[in-house]
């Protein structure tokens, strides 16, 4: 550019011309350095995983809700800390959480041009959460480390396989890469090898800022069950004014990394308190409450949704019946509720 300005100054003025290629350079300029940025937003839906195969058909609600990407998710079960191996694709589970079921989904989901995000879960029996996952001697650590491996190797062999666009490598598991970094370091280079799409993995909102592998992923991954407001009932506004704190965190997390944030999942019940405790899945509850749940999603919509450091999330969560949902559900899924227009109103809306 600088010889371009030097040779018109030598003549006096600049052309036309030279004002074009002066102003297309800038852009070009501009470009690259947004180079991190999605020029397309995830609009996704977390598909439920069930007994038998997925059909096309059970396509079209997801697509009329302006759905663009689909996470898909393996599990894996842990019978208990003192018993650190995985188990997983295994006769016993729903076909959907198995090999076959996951590439079996990817075929038909690929059929609708949908992007697809494999994102493996572990289920730790009797419920214990993941985030707190231990164990009491290294030898275990090592078994469990070895275990893991495994696990997620198959899956990114399966999304490099079907070109998958996005890998997440695991879900809310702070402690796991807390005291074993050495651990991560290796095993990223390692999925790196093997899997040439983006990868991110799924932190809970509360620990994102202590997670140490972003610098090493594509995109920031955050379950973003943000607590926003103690009220039963609260208003659209006052749901708005509870993201004021965590927000401005998210900003410049994306800031520091040069990564955009990925909601990994993110979703609300039609309850009361449905932004107390957004995480809680008890079945215990106050009653049903089909506002707070739209204003809910929303709110998130317009907080994040325009943002250029954002670049979409996956709705947790959606069921293949499309009977599912429902006025007198209680759960997550905005399926045949007033939540559902607002999704398919905001996905809409960056579909493109």
């Amino acid at each position: 550019m600088s010889g371009i300005i030097y040779s018109n100054q030598m003549n006096g003025s600049f052309s036309n011309k030279t004002i074009k290629i002066f102003a297309f350079a800038i852009a070009i300029l501009f470009c690259s350095c947004q180079a991190e940025v999605p020029s397309r937003k995830y609009n996704g839906i977390s598909l439920v995983a069930s007994r038998d195969s997925l059909e096309t058909g059970q396509l079209e609600p997801i697509i009329k809700v302006n759905a663009n990407a689909v996470a898909l998710m393996p599990y894996a079960f842990l019978r208990s800390t003192e018993e650190p191996e995985l188990i997983y694709n295994i006769d016993r589970q729903w076909f959907g959480e198995r090999l076959e079921g996951i590439e079996q989904a990817i075929s038909v989901l690929r059929r609708k041009e949908l992007k697809i995000m494999i994102k493996p879960h572990i289920w730790i029996m009797n419920g214990k959460f993941t985030g707190d996952l231990d164990f009491k001697t290294g030898a275990d650590w090592e078994r469990f480390e070895a275990s893991y491996r495994e696990y997620i190797l198959l899956y990114a062999g399966i999304a490099e396989k079907h070109q998958i666009e996005l890998l997440c490598i695991g879900t809310e598991l702070y402690n796991f890469l807390d005291k074993r970094p050495e651990f991560w370091n290796s095993f990223i280079s390692e999925v790196r090898e093997l899997f040439q799409g983006k990868i991110t993995y799924a932190e809970n909102w509360d620990k994102i800022d202590k997670t140490d592998i972003w610098s090493h992923l594509d995109l920031i991954g955050v379950d973003a069950y943000y607590p926003l407001h103690q009220e039963a009932s609260p208003t659209k506004e006052e749901i708005r004014s509870g993201w004021e704190k965590h927000k401005p965190e998210l900003k410049s997390l994306a800031s520091e990394y040069h990564k955009p944030i990925l909601f990994t999942e993110y979703g609300y019940r039609n309850i009361d308190h449905a932004v107390k405790e957004p995480w809680n899945s008890d079945r215990d509850h106050t009653g049903i409450n089909h506002e707070l749940q739209a204003f809910a999603l929303e709110v998130i919509y317009e907080e994040f949704w325009p943002e250029t450091w954002f670049s979409g999330g996956f709705l947790w969560k959606w069921h293949q019946q499309e009977s599912a949902g429902g006025l007198e559900n209680d759960r997550f899924t905005p399926q045949n509720k007033p939540a559902e227009e607002v999704v398919r109103d905001y996905y809409g809306r960056f579909r493109n």
